[in-house]
């Protein structure tokens, strides 16, 4: 069946998850009541309930299909061939997703996940990305809050620094201010799950700074000091003390692809280079943070017994903050890139948006799907294979800011 007469247009799968039913209830209330969608996953019961639930919220529009699929071959194949477009939010995606993306590549359908799992995502781009794009498949992980803010402010950065100054960037920093709501059951979980199914060898290769790039590194490599790394810490002028970001290490590889991607490294710059870290005001508090962190990373890797320890006592998977109290959470990033010229030059961009980080990345990985579905041409669409956020360029921006993250970039100097 070609896509243009499949029975849907977008199907999000896992629907019944924590995040899978914060993009369901996002679709429901907010995007276009004539778009074709269905809400997919294991629990028929489940699946039930919640359509019952989303129609309460808005039962003017195009009710939702319910399909119900195990994640095994056959039924993923059945799933996407019945529609364009699929959200994938089932994780962890390490022991889950291989098979979601092989079916969407013999479908010829476009896959878009909420992935953070950089090992995954590196094995993904050497299995399928060269199929897909053979095919015109889209591939599009880390459409959600990992890692659309980071790629996106530093395509800002990226874009007033070359309309400015005509030169590329130097360097590029994505600093977390505010990160509200704390993890959820599937989130802890994934850190286990990763340990469990890549070697230690991989994953190492995979969280290299440029692993996911399609061409190779900068000759001239910038390290932060051997001062700074035994700290835990920096200092990043205009913000102020900052130490490790766990979600560095899927944003890291996804802003440097997007480097490749766009015009071969030309259009961000020949030297660009790209760090990640979030706030924390003391370098005391920097030190605690980094080492706290380094050893529970080290523990979980190295002693089975204490990774069974701590499945034991993580809450049951599709849980996370309650949604009364979304209110009282807010997400804050800042981006602050240098020129690539002898006078030093600074670009700052922003991304706020008031509520959960899970409901926000319901609202990214459905803006960017329908940035392709109902779009223009952009980068993205004419590359296929695997894709970075960027890549939907200034259209997928003005998607975000309708609906309802601000964005702002400015000039330092």
């Amino acid at each position: 069946m070609s896509p243009a007469s499949r029975k849907y247009d977008l199907v999000v799968l896992g629907a019944t998850g924590y995040t899978g039913q914060l993009t369901a209830e996002y679709i429901q209330k907010n995007i276009a009541t004539d778009l074709r969608w269905a809400i997919a996953g294991r629990n028929g019961s489940r699946l039930s309930q919640l359509a019952r639930d989303l129609k309460e919220l808005n039962a003017d529009r195009i009710q939702p299909g319910i399909e119900v699929v195990e994640v095994n071959a056959e039924d993923l194949q059945q799933l996407a061939e019945q529609t364009r477009v699929l959200i994938s939010t089932i994780g962890p995606f390490s022991k889950y997703g291989e098979p979601v993306v092989e079916a969407c590549v013999k479908s010829t359908t476009h896959y878009f996940d909420i992935c953070g799992e950089t090992p995954f995502t590196f094995d993904m781009l050497h299995k399928y990305h060269d199929l897909a794009k053979k095919r015109g498949v889209v591939l599009a992980p880390h459409s959600g809050v990992d890692s659309v803010p980071a790629d996106i402010l530093t395509y800002l950065c990226v874009q007033k620094i070359r309309e400015t100054y005509g030169v590329g960037v130097r360097e590029s920093v994505n600093v977390l201010h505010e990160l509200g709501g704390g993890p959820s059951a599937g989130s802890l979980a994934t850190m286990i799950a990763l340990i469990e199914v890549y070697p230690s060898r991989f994953t190492a290769r995979a969280l290299e700074p440029h692993a996911l790039s399609p061409i190779p590194p900068p000759k001239s490599t910038r390290r932060v000091s051997l001062l700074d790394r035994m700290l835990g810490s920096r200092d990043i002028p205009p913000f102020g003390v900052v130490t490790d970001f766990p979600q560095a290490e899927c944003d890291i590889g996804i802003v440097h692809r997007s480097w490749g991607l766009h015009e071969q490294g030309k259009y961000y710059g020949d030297n660009f280079r790209f760090f990640e870290y979030q706030l924390v005001g003391s370098r005391l508090k920097a030190f605690l943070m980094h080492y706290t962190v380094s050893l529970i990373r080290t523990a979980l890797r190295v002693f089975a017994p204490f990774r069974w320890l701590v499945k034991k006592i993580l809450p049951p998977a599709g849980g996370g903050p309650p949604k009364s109290e979304f209110h009282n959470y807010r997400v804050a990033f800042k981006t602050v890139a240098t020129a690539d010229c002898e006078t030093v030059h600074k670009v700052m961009a922003s991304l706020n948006y008031k509520g959960s980080p899970y409901y926000l990345t319901g609202v990214l990985v459905v803006q960017a799907a329908l940035t392709l579905l109902q779009g223009g041409e952009t980068l993205g669409k004419s590359l296929s294979g695997m894709v970075t956020p960027s890549t939907w360029g200034m259209e997928l921006v003005n998607r975000m800011k309708k609906a309802g993250i601000e964005l702002e970039v400015s000039l330092l100097d």
